[in-house]
């Protein structure tokens, strides 16, 4: 059995530039960072409109090290399509050198991937292509104002869930983008956490290894959104997985496996009660909200080891 990753074994060198204009704490940067440094260097990103391409490419400067296109906020997914499918034009023509590998990465946010962005994501993975989807999810359209996405959990205020006599913060649950992937019978899938550095780089490393359409689900607390301070962004990031609000895992070829086990977790109210967007929550919500969690827990670790879907296709 190979030794498990640390933070010493993580690669040194910077491949996402300081000197962005992300808040201070913002989840999403550090995912960025530490992505950035699985990817090859010949990796081409492709970026939907949203909080993380609006703050690091502002004229003439940009923090992106590897080639990089911005595309419009519904299709990223798109975009990379066409992108890899010019890479296999190119390699026929005989125009890329021999044994040269340009792999290629979409990212986008939960707004640009869970709503508007959900019809280009499904037909590249329909199709097939050889692509890594990376969604950061940070749980509602933050860049233009904290409107609610599908991503937004039950419970949240929003300014489009706001809270009041008639409304009590988001009445829906999460969109499980996951099982949306899954039902595409792709190859692998993956969830990573910004506070599990060498689970986040094993992850993305294995992704860029495996032929086929990928999707990583990324969590990616929110400073102003979610209403903290900028300090505690790893301390949430570890307690959503501590509480069960987040489970770390991957599904390879079909067969799930949790990669942060947590053998005893805490209440779901140790993690709400860190974020202003749940200050509002009664006793009675927030029993409902750990009911929920409970439900995903159980249903997760029953599957754990086992075929989840039937045959892939890479």
């Amino acid at each position: 059995m190979s030794r498990a990753l640390t933070i010493r074994d993580l690669p040194r060198e910077e491949r996402f530039a300081p000197g962005h204009r992300m808040c201070q704490g913002c989840g999403a940067a550090i995912l960025m960072r530490h992505i950035t440094k699985a990817l090859p260097k010949d990796t081409i990103i492709v970026q939907a409109t949203g909080c993380v391409e609006v703050t690091t490419t502002l004229y003439p400067e940009t923090s992106w090290m590897n080639p990089w296109l911005h595309i419009a906020f519904e299709n990223a997914a798109a975009g990379a399509s066409g992108v890899e499918a010019a890479i296999k034009v190119l390699k026929k023509k005989g125009q890329l050198p021999p044994g040269k590998e340009v792999r290629v990465v979409a990212i986008g946010g939960d707004g640009g991937t869970f709503d508007i962005g959900i019809q280009a994501l499904s037909g590249m993975l329909e199709r097939g292509h050889d692509i890594l989807y990376i969604v950061y999810d940070n749980e509602a359209y933050m860049n233009t104002g904290i409107q609610r996405s599908g991503a937004t959990p039950f419970g949240a205020w929003t300014t489009t869930t706001p809270v009041g006599k008639v409304w009590h913060g988001e009445w829906r649950r999460k969109k499980d983008i996951i099982g949306i992937a899954l039902a595409h019978r792709v190859p692998y899938v993956a969830t990573v956490n910004p506070a599990y550095l060498p689970d986040l780089y094993a992850k993305v490393s294995k992704a860029m290894s495996i032929k086929g359409p990928k999707l990583i689900h990324a969590f990616s607390p929110c400073v102003p959104g979610w209403r903290y301070e900028p300090a505690l962004t790893i301390t949430i990031a570890k307690m959503a997985v501590q509480t069960g609000m987040w489970i770390n895992y991957e599904i390879e070829n079909g067969v799930l496996n949790v990669t942060t086990p947590v053998p005893k977790r805490k209440p779901v109210r140790e993690y709400l009660k860190l974020q202003g967007r749940f200050r509002h929550l009664t006793d009675e919500e927030i029993n409902t909200i750990q009911k929920f969690v409970d439900e995903q827990v159980a249903y997760i670790n029953k599957l754990a080891g086992k075929e989840v879907i039937g045959p892939v296709e890479a």
